[in-house]
């Protein structure tokens, strides 16, 4: 039976340079020692194959490193997106993004967050299922917390990085009613137990202001699902003129619906997305849809949750993202 190669210790390091294990430590963390002793020490930690033990250091610094990213839906593709864009952001700062996902449910959303905890991740990323729900404040008392998408009203949390989601909506509805439309289903991935996420309370507030009749309905963000709930939409004389999608993955349900029924998306219906997800722009047509700016939101995130794991001040913890509307092809007068 070969037994596994032996860990070389802080200790033989600090032998093979005539060190303490406390002069080595510094060295390799290049703190409190001249630049020559930092390269000496870690010359001689390369050539004896020292690694640092990293549950050593994780209960020597308090730190494992670790920060817990908890996406709402990863079925939905603009958060798979944004979720990879915020893993890459926290690396560059020798951080390791775990990411879990909710799966638009909320009470998963909150017993992930709270495994999370109990996992001692440095800090907490989300972007919250229920953003109202009471047990966040307990969360962020217990570690530091971050919010993408909407705050969590009812927690301290350490930054936010909110989507103007009021400007959007009004920036497509009122584009809608240009054109000439009145009647408009609003597809939303909110289920019925949190039914007063703020971007629904949203559309009923700017439909009633220009005077437009608008329906929401659940729908989730899986292909397959989202197809069968835009075909229903989708049926009957009676039915809206546009259909508004609050991710571009409802989108892509509406598209295949329409080609099911033989309507075509532009010219029979409009269908309007939110998050221009790269595949939008190649669809036929080319999805009209709201984008928000995902390289930054990555960045502002990850810079927060850098910055308060690091315990340091920030003038700006909550960030706002303007939406940026993009009229394309899948979008019609009536």
């Amino acid at each position: 039976m070969v037994r596994p190669p032996k860990r070389t210790t802080l200790r033989e390091v600090a032998e093979a340079t005539g060190l303490s294990t406390a002069a080595v430590s510094y060295a390799l963390r290049g703190k409190h020692v001249s630049k020559e002793t930092e390269e000496r020490v870690r010359k001689a930690a390369a050539e004896l194959g020292y690694e640092a033990d990293p549950i050593a250091r994780a209960l020597a610094s308090g730190r494992t490193s670790m920060v817990g990213v908890l996406a709402g839906d990863l079925q939905d593709l603009w958060q798979q997106q944004l979720m990879a864009a915020i893993g890459r952001e926290l690396l560059a700062g020798d951080r390791y993004a775990l990411i879990l996902d909710a799966g638009g449910d909320p009470d998963r959303e909150l017993v992930l967050a709270k495994q999370l905890r109990d996992q001692r991740v440095d800090a907490l990323l989300v972007s919250p299922v229920n953003p109202a729900a009471e047990e966040w404040a307990a969360i962020a008392d217990a570690l530091p917390v971050v919010a993408v998408g909407d705050s969590l009203s009812r927690a301290r949390t350490v930054g936010q990085v909110i989507f103007d989601n009021r400007a959007g909506i009004d920036a497509v509805l009122e584009y809608l009613h240009g054109l000439g439309h009145r009647r408009v289903t609003v597809l939303t991935p909110t289920r019925p137990s949190t039914p007063d996420r703020p971007a629904d309370v949203y559309v009923r507030e700017a439909a009633d202001r220009i005077g437009l009749r608008a329906e929401l309905v659940p729908c989730p963000q899986e292909l397959g699902a989202a197809t069968v709930v835009a075909r229903g939409v989708l049926e009957g004389d009676l039915r809206a003129t546009a259909v508004f999608c609050f991710s571009d993955s409802l989108a892509y349900g509406v598209y295949a619906a329409a080609a099911e029924a033989s309507l075509v998306v532009g010219r029979d219906v409009s269908v309007v997305g939110f998050d221009d997800h790269p595949v939008s722009r190649v669809l036929t047509p080319p999805l009209t849809t709201v984008g928000w700016g995902l390289t930054q939101i990555a960045a502002e995130a990850a810079r927060l949750t850098a910055s308060a794991i690091e315990g340091k001040r920030v003038r700006k913890k909550r960030i706002l993202c303007a939406p940026m509307m993009c009229s394309r092809g899948s979008t019609v007068a009536v």
